[in-house]
């Protein structure tokens, strides 16, 4: 900074003003000063620049699994939050790993990035409230917490319900559940509603087939197991935690010579862009994912830049049913 105000013959100050605070410096200054940042090719030492302020330009995504395109869609919303707001947004893959997701929580906190976003592996991690107990802004992303902090989350009891509700009209009697682990709240949510459906409707009890990760191969997997049933106990239509899931089942059905929706039907999560571009285009539970990452990161923004004014909000948003091939309506088992 000290050359590039001796070559642009002003005060170090003028200079940390040019790139902190332009409109304090007149317009002739200022085109000045940046003509010799760009002569001299300066770089400004952002490091240095955090050690002096406390807090980085920075802001944080913790995902839950990178490799599902809910989270970079969601991430994607948070990131336009950030950009306006001249700030730049990291993404970090929790891999549903608790521990994991705890060394990325504690690197943060050692960057002091001004705010964490979370869709974490537990709700209930201490390690979450204790960070924010030091003053590190956190909002829970997918998922409801409560009113000590922000959360922007989807009524996944309802999305499992609309699932359940719509295979039921279908004439399905015997649905499977295809996801897991349950201690991920997402998970546990979305079957609760479908079991809240069909016991409104008198149906057998749901199929629980659990998974150990929410991926393309355990649905694969889930596949091969559901396919081993008895035909007579073989569930007719399966409604999966996510998209994921369900584009594994989707592939193994097919491998298997099962007809889809003719011998299995079809329900996934999350409605991201691979559902509608699938072999059989994939009935989803839609939510509104770039709207939950745009909603997360203003609520961070207004905790980090008003900490004693702000107050935390829990929103919660409504999913909605995306009807495809995989469920097309009729009736089975001689159903009426």
């Amino acid at each position: 900074m000290k050359d590039v105000a001796a070559h642009a013959q002003v005060a170090v100050g003028t200079v940390s003003n040019v790139l902190n605070r332009p409109e304090l410096v007149a317009e002739v200054t200022r085109k000045r000063v940046l003509d010799a940042i760009a002569e001299l090719g300066f770089v400004r030492n952002e490091s240095a620049r955090q050690l002096r302020g406390g807090t980085s330009r920075t802001l944080a995504y913790v995902v839950l699994d990178a490799r599902n395109p809910f989270f970079t869609d969601v991430a994607a919303g948070a990131g336009q939050v950030a950009d306006d707001a001249g700030l730049v947004l990291y993404l970090c893959d929790g891999g549903e790993d608790a521990a994991r997701q705890a060394r990325y929580l504690d690197l943060l906190e050692q960057q002091r990035v001004e705010g964490i976003l979370i869709t974490p592996v537990d709700v209930d991690d201490p390690r979450i409230g204790a960070l924010a107990g030091r003053g590190t802004p956190i909002v829970v992303v997918d998922r409801g917490a409560g009113p000590d902090r922000c959360s922007v989350s989807v009524d996944d009891v309802l999305g499992g319900d609309l699932a359940a509700s719509h295979l039921l009209d279908a004439g399905h009697r015997r649905i499977a559940f295809v996801g897991g682990p349950e201690t991920i709240g997402q998970v546990a949510d979305r079957r609760k509603g479908a079991e809240r459906a069909l016991a409104r409707a008198g149906a057998e009890p749901i199929t629980v087939l659990e998974t150990a990760r929410l991926d393309v191969a355990e649905g694969r997997r889930a596949g091969e197991r559901l396919a081993g049933l008895p035909t007579s106990r073989r569930p007719t239509a399966a409604f999966c935690a996510n998209d994921m899931l369900a584009l594994g089942l989707l592939q193994q059905a097919v491998r298997l010579g099962l007809r889809v929706p003719e011998d299995l039907a079809i329900v996934g999560y999350d409605d991201i862009d691979f559902a509608a571009a699938a072999a059989v285009p994939l009935t989803s539970v839609a939510q509104p994912r770039q709207l939950l990452g745009r909603t997360a990161a203003e609520l961070l923004l207004a905790e980090a830049r008003n900490p004693t004014g702000h107050a935390h909000q829990q929103r919660v948003f409504e999913p909605e049913l995306v009807v495809r091939e995989s469920t097309r309506l009729r009736r089975v088992d001689g159903a009426a």
